[in-house]
């Protein structure tokens, strides 16, 4: 199964130059050729669907107003631009409480459309310091209103958004993406453990496909801060997926222990474009070019990567 990443769902939800949407006809036909391509391998895609929030610029606004979060505070983090490379994100400001509808119907309309576009699904992205994990956290949302204060009132967006679009699509063709520890765009909250126990516990009514977990720091350490992820996944009795860092031996260890139903695997997918074969076999792994290629927007270091059986034939290996 492949997850297409960071597609924001309105014009306000972007924050990175480059990132797709899916919420336009253009978008939809876009994305309806490859959803098309993969089901013609036999292959299953979900699209991963975020509002970007505080994160991002005021070029990305209409009429270059500032962003939105749930409180004015900047975050500590940049973005990326065509022409200027990475800057400072904008100072955001605060939705109005009369917005915050606009925001769900917008990831309602977004899941629909990803239907439409031939994805087998939609997961949420809940994570990672833009718009609903920046709700969710004490750090970043200081609002006095019912989105705000307690645990239960910062989660309420990101439930709240799951259960509508659970109404419009199905919730078994929708996940949610959580990062619990990880400080990526600057996110940080009081008492994390107690926070995520309370999302996952109201998830798991709704019937989702999978939750999805980050474990540790995003890109980082595994062990950054110390979390107890068992006493989340005592909480959801559906399929539990889990992500960063992870090698061929920790993935295979992780569901033969039934701590994982599923492993997700980024860069080592973006290095491997065979990277399922060659699990399967324990084949030799690309090395990665490095990550500045990651997000440079060209075919180097991004789509260029050679197969197994491309390696095999430059080099006349048996």
């Amino acid at each position: 199964m492949i997850i297409a990443e960071a597609t924001q769902i309105s014009a306000q939800a972007q924050g990175y130059a480059g990132t797709p949407g899916c919420y336009t006809d253009d978008q939809v036909r876009g994305w309806k050729r490859i959803t098309d391509a993969v089901h013609a391998k036999g292959g299953r895609i979900v699209v991963q669907l975020w509002h970007t929030g505080r994160v991002s610029h005021t070029s990305f606004q209409k009429h270059r107003q500032a962003p939105v979060g749930p409180s004015a505070i900047r975050a500590k983090t940049k973005t990326f631009l065509h022409g200027k490379g990475f800057v400072d994100v904008s100072m955001p400001r605060a939705l109005r409480i009369d917005e915050i509808p606009g925001i769900i119907a917008d990831f309602r309309h977004a899941s629909t459309r990803a239907i439409e576009a031939g994805f087998d699904g939609v997961e949420l992205h809940g994570a990672h310091g833009y718009l609903l994990d920046a709700f969710l956290r004490d750090g970043t949302n200081h609002r006095a209103d019912e989105y705000g204060g307690s645990i239960e009132n910062r989660s309420r967006l990101i439930l709240e958004v799951t259960e509508v679009c659970a109404d419009a699509i199905g919730a078994d063709r929708l996940a949610v993406r959580l990062s619990p520890v990880s400080t990526a765009g600057d996110s940080r909250d009081s008492n994390a453990q107690a926070l995520f126990e309370h999302v996952v516990e109201n998830l798991n009514p709704i019937g989702l496909a999978y939750v999805h977990i980050v474990e540790g720091e995003t890109g980082g350490a595994r062990d950054s801060i110390a979390f107890d992820y068992a006493a989340l996944h005592d909480r959801f009795d559906g399929v539990w997926m889990v992500n960063n860092g992870y090698d061929r031996q920790m993935a295979i260890d992780a569901v033969a222990s039934s701590r994982a139903d599923l492993v997700s695997f980024g860069r080592l997918f973006m290095s491997n474009p065979d990277l399922v074969e060659r699990l399967r076999i324990n084949a030799p792994l690309n090395e990665i070019m490095g990550e500045e290629t990651f997000y440079g927007g060209g075919a180097h270091g991004y789509t260029d990567y050679p197969t197994l059986e491309e390696t095999r034939t430059a080099f006349a290996l048996p």
